[in-house]
């Protein structure tokens, strides 16, 4: 690692600045976000001191291909050329002076962490030799649960639906906490997370799980705990997907959402979280690539929309924080202008930071011509780049920006991290189903048993499959369990060889994904049951699976399939746990979706 002496040398061009970092932070934590006017005028000189397109650089935040910012390997080298027209971040960098570099695991960003290390100094180092060179603001989404983007050896949590469904502030500011922690030792200083949105359509395709739940002031509560543990560690937390993704059936990704919520309902539904957030301090606020008619009716996506992000963001929420758009490269932003446009009226609308544009060329070109046309003014990006300046000077990147070897050895997954979420994870697991009160089960009377189920593609870092990972976690706890997979889809020949297999066992254990009235996952378990073995379900995603599985004599849910949730479970199931977790979502009856079967709140305990 550079030594402090090669830091200062770098980044002798904004000596001026250095010493925002600790004073800012130290009022930040004696008052809240209150603005020191002398701080901020040292920014705004290094800012007046700027070139335009340095300017325009700071505004956007990147990905970028390999594992090391100088060296990467080929592959990444040729990915960079064809999307980027660079070979490296270093040149990313030189280039167009991006402010910030989004790290994802298919860029091959996040092998280990040391090596997120070394690549997140090679990147500050990159910058800060620029002329009037930077700090750079990585950021990533490591929201836990179904999402993250640094695997293990880093400690991974339950999701948002499974701390819902614990429902305790101080595990959700313990998460961010901890969590916090070792992205700054890797030197990942902003998460996009967590996620604010009120999941009230249990047919939500892109949010679902990634949701605290279905009671906005639950949700509430836990985003300003996961806020302040996060930003208690030094990382800026970030809310999201504003003004509101819970309720719609449309993955921006691929499409474009409408939300129909009216003004009252968005007032008392999706605005209770981000409120909390602005109260709580938040440092950045995502936007969402959604119409939202009640809230501007132009049709334009709330990313590029005035009334939305200026209006109801900025005015009357009073937030005053960086907002960054969602990813510019979904078709969500994208339906209804060019990625030439889109950029500009997303500055126009009020945004500060632009995410991971298709093409940075286009983005990059784009608002640099609009400020010299006169469509946007430099004063316009000089208020953005304050904030921007002005949360860096925060997170003390001018004074501090590199990570150390011996703090990731110190911070990145340590055996107390390890418990933590472990202990976590106990207090998420529902049980919604105990027939006979079969769970917990006995190793004397159910010592041999058979776990079957779905194993989707496992969330990042974790080891998976599903299947296996339930299958170790029974045996570790004294039964002799073993697994053979049956996907989400299973073929008859499959649950054939399922019930054949259960002949020889004492109880089944299936783990269900996203069960439909259609699925030949009910197949499974129907046959399965009719075997006379007792059949113990785990819903491994969504909780709803439970409604369209009346036969399975016990049903729990895990909100995910990461390894802490799974393991969870299994120490549920073998009563080394008592399931604490309720329902943050209501589960409506399959035959009437109208009527609630088990209402939020619900679970049962042994």
């Amino acid at each position: 690692m550079p030594s402090r002496r090669t830091v200062l040398a770098a980044t002798a061009g904004v000596t001026s600045a250095l010493a925002i970092g600790a004073a800012a932070h130290a009022d930040d934590k004696k008052e809240g976000r209150k603005d020191d006017s002398r701080d901020d005028r040292k920014l705004r000189s290094l800012i007046s001191r700027m070139t335009l397109e340095e300017k325009v650089g700071q505004l956007f935040v990147m990905r970028v291909y390999g594992h090391s910012a100088t060296a990467p390997d080929q592959a990444d080298i040729d990915a960079n050329l064809q999307e980027i027209g660079v070979r490296t971040a270093a040149e990313m960098i030189a280039k167009y002076r991006v402010g910030g570099i989004i790290y994802f695991t298919w860029a091959h960003n996040t092998r280990d962490p040391h090596q997120i290390a070394d690549l997140s100094n090679g990147i500050q180092r990159a910058s800060l030799e620029q002329p009037r060179g930077l700090p750079v603001l990585v950021s990533t989404d490591q929201e836990h649960g179904i999402v993250c983007r640094v695997g293990e050896p880093a400690t991974l949590f339950p999701g948002a639906m499974a701390m819902g469904a614990g429902g305790s502030r101080g595990d959700a500011r313990a998460l961010g906490r901890i969590a916090g922690q070792e992205l700054r030792a890797i030197g990942i200083r902003q998460n996009y997370s967590p996620v604010a949105d009120v999941n009230v359509n249990p047919a939500n395709p892109v949010i679902g799980v990634r949701s605290f739940g279905a009671d906005p002031h639950k949700a509430a509560a836990l985003v300003a705990s996961e806020v302040a543990g996060y930003q208690g560690a030094g990382v800026a937390a970030t809310a999201k997907h504003f003004p509101g993704h819970g309720d719609t059936a449309v993955d921006s990704h691929y499409g474009f959402p409408v939300i129909t919520h009216s003004r009252e309902l968005w007032e008392k539904l999706d605005a209770v979280p981000f409120r909390a957030a602005v109260r709580a301090g938040i440092d950045s606020i995502m936007t969402a690539h959604i119409q939202f008619p009640a809230l501007d009716a132009s049709g334009d996506p709330a990313t590029l929309s005035h009334p939305i992000l200026t209006g109801i963001l900025r005015e009357e929420l009073g937030y005053d924080g960086v907002v960054v758009t969602d990813s510019l490269g979904m078709q969500g932003v994208r339906t209804k202008y060019g990625d030439d446009r889109v950029p500009v009226l997303a500055l126009k609308a009020g945004v500060d930071q632009l995410l991971n544009p298709p093409d940075l060329a286009t983005a990059w070109n784009a608002v640099l011509k609009a400020v010299q046309d006169g469509e946007l003014t430099e004063s316009r990006l000089d208020e953005s780049i304050l904030r921007i300046l002005k949360l860096k000077a925060r997170l003390r990147l001018f004074e501090d920006p590199y990570a150390g070897r011996k703090g990731v050895d110190r911070t990145v997954g340590t055996a107390a991290h390890l418990a933590a979420a472990d202990r976590i994870a106990e207090r998420t697991t529902t049980l919604l189903v105990n027939k006979a009160g079969l769970l917990p089960l006995s190793r004397r009377t159910h010592r041999k048993i058979l776990v079957v189920g779905a194993d989707p593609a496992s969330p990042s870092g974790t080891t998976g499959p599903p299947t296996g990972v339930l299958a170790s976690a029974l045996t570790e706890l004294g039964f002799t369990a073993t697994a053979l997979p049956t996907g989400t889809a299973p073929s008859a020949a499959t649950v054939a060889a399922a019930v054949a297999a259960a002949q020889d066992a004492d109880a089944v254990v299936v783990g269900t994904y996203n069960v439909t009235a259609g699925s030949s996952q009910r197949t499974l378990v129907e046959q399965l049951a009719a075997t006379g073995r007792p059949v113990v379900a785990i819903a491994i995603r969504n909780p709803y699976d439970v409604a369209h599985l009346p036969s399975a004599s016990a049903h729990l849910a895990s909100y995910s399939w990461t390894d802490v949730e799974l393991r969870a479970a299994a120490r549920v199931v073998a009563g080394r746990a008592a399931p604490r977790g309720k329902l943050p979502v209501p589960v409506q009856r399959a035959d009437d979706p109208a009527k609630v079967l088990y209402p939020i709140g619900y679970g049962l305990t042994y």
